[in-house]
């Protein structure tokens, strides 16, 4: 074990690395860095997770893609977002955050698809968000003109504190009724497309070095709908927005402040 560090001292010493970091870190890194056993790493998170948790504190330990991560507590996100204008340091538009939604829920979908959900034209937003590092291009559909499909990121769970697409909030405990319910599930139904997903190119490139694809009749393009109705456009931001409480530690040297629309 690290000089001078007791068994005792680990849920203290993890807490310390884990506070520099703006990353989620492996329990096997941190156990390298504290020449201690995984095993022991790991319980030493748990440990000091349960004692955030049960302590009234302002920062809760998340496991979050892959790693473990230090998040404000979501009790505080109001105050915390008044002291920094915005959640995060490059703040999302209501637009880009319905999109961002979209997508998240429906991946792989291309631009076509999400503009058929929302109603209007969505390339702004998604430009937006891949230069945000929340998308990312994921193949392109089997279909005229191969349009490029998107997906969420891995940067997308570090921000909202998932460890994975699967533990996405459930729509419908953000719907007012029955009927909005229904018109967001089959908004979403309509382009969902099933498609392996394309790691990430820094975690791994394709073998022939060509981007994916999907049958035509999977991947078709829809004409544009009819916009989202008010209700279900609240319901799937409603659902980022409560996931958004992992507010991270900001840069002050690099904050920017957004003033137009996206």
């Amino acid at each position: 074990m690290f000089q001078g560090i007791t068994e005792a001292d680990l849920p203290g010493a993890l807490e310390a690395l884990l506070f520099v970091t703006d990353q989620p870190v492996s329990a096997v890194t941190l156990a390298e860095m504290l020449e201690c056993d995984v095993s022991l790493a790991e319980s030493a998170l748990l440990a000091l997770q349960e004692q955030l948790a049960s302590g009234n504190r302002g920062i809760q330990l998340r496991e979050v893609a892959g790693g473990w991560r230090l998040f404000t507590h979501p009790a505080y996100h109001e105050l915390i977002e008044k002291y920094v204008v915005s959640w995060d340091t490059r703040k999302l538009s209501a637009a880009a955050m319905e999109t961002l939604a979209i997508v998240a829920y429906s991946q792989p979908v291309t631009r076509g698809q999400v503009a058929s959900v929302r109603g209007v034209n969505s390339d702004s937003p998604m430009n937006s968000l891949v230069e945000k590092g929340l998308l990312r291009e994921m193949g392109v559909a089997d279909a005229p003109g191969n349009p490029v499909l998107y997906g969420t990121t891995r940067t997308f769970l570090e921000k909202f504190g998932l460890r994975s697409v699967a533990d996405l909030p459930d729509l419908a405990q953000f719907v007012p009724d029955e009927a909005t319910r229904r018109l967001v599930a089959e908004r979403l139904s309509a382009v969902r497309v099933q498609v392996e997903a394309v790691p990430d190119g820094e975690e791994a490139a394709k073998a022939d070095g060509q981007p994916s694809q999907v049958p035509a009749e999977a991947a078709g393009e829809t004409a544009p709908a009819a916009p989202l109705e008010d209700a279900a456009r609240a319901a799937v931001t409603a659902a980022f927005t409560a996931l958004s409480g992992a507010v991270e530690k900001i840069d002050f040297d690099t904050l920017v402040f957004e003033t137009d629309d996206e």
